[in-house]
């Protein structure tokens, strides 16, 4: 059903059951779209891809592109030579940068979130020491998928799981201060309220040094 899926053939739906199962409903593709999909050639397609990818991730290196994709030197210059681009100084490092997207960003006011596993977020680069610092070892398994992450102001500072009652449990991996574990503190017992006794367990992944650390704490 996935190869079928992946070939635009069929469409999964909602989960059988809770929200949690991993079973689910499968439909043809012409129950979504009656009209099918449109045929783009290869080249276009790939070009479009590289677009969204700059639209959401950008400015980045073609080379976390590349990796992103899992296409080879060649294809990634190919496609990106169809959009237009601008350079961009990422601390010594060349970026890229659609055109239409540089408008200046505001300030955000200070900001947490406790994102999933898997979250495309921290997926989608491969260099993540700007926002990741020394964290990787401890936050990603060993397939290299992140587990669930905290973060403050736009970086990663520590993990988070769930314990037996369904409550989400934290730790930090560095000093953040008074301001942003208040903060965290708030994030965790909305999400544990949202969650309403749910338990998070990896199924598409491996645990995490710090889900090992938090399930030994909690035990």
């Amino acid at each position: 059903l996935l190869l079928l899926a992946a070939d635009g053939r069929a469409v999964r739906g909602r989960p059988r059951g809770s929200w949690t199962s991993h079973q689910y409903r499968w439909s043809p593709l012409e129950r979504w779209c009656p009209r099918g999909l449109a045929d783009l050639p290869d080249a276009e397609a790939a070009t479009e891809l590289a677009r969204l990818w700059l639209r959401s991730f950008g400015p980045a290196p073609a080379e976390d592109l590349q990796w992103w994709t899992g296409w080879t030197r060649t294809r990634t210059r190919q496609a990106l030579a169809g959009l237009d681009l601008v350079e961009a100084d990422l601390d010594g490092t060349p970026g890229l940068l659609l055109a239409d997207d540089q408008e200046d960003v505001p300030e955000p006011e200070p900001w947490a979130a406790l994102l999933p596993a898997l979250d495309p977020t921290p997926m989608g680069w491969r260099r993540r020491e700007w926002f990741l610092g020394p964290h990787g070892p401890k936050l990603f398994d060993r397939a290299g998928n992140i587990g669930p992450s905290v973060w403050w102001n736009g970086r990663v500072v520590g993990g988070w799981t769930t314990d037996d009652r369904g409550r989400v449990v934290h730790r930090f991996l560095e000093d953040v201060g008074a301001g942003a574990r208040a903060a965290v503190r708030a994030e965790a017992d909305r999400l544990t309220a949202l969650l309403d006794g749910t338990r998070i367990t990896p199924r598409t992944r491996g645990r995490t040094w710090l889900e090992d650390e938090l399930a030994a704490a909690k035990g």
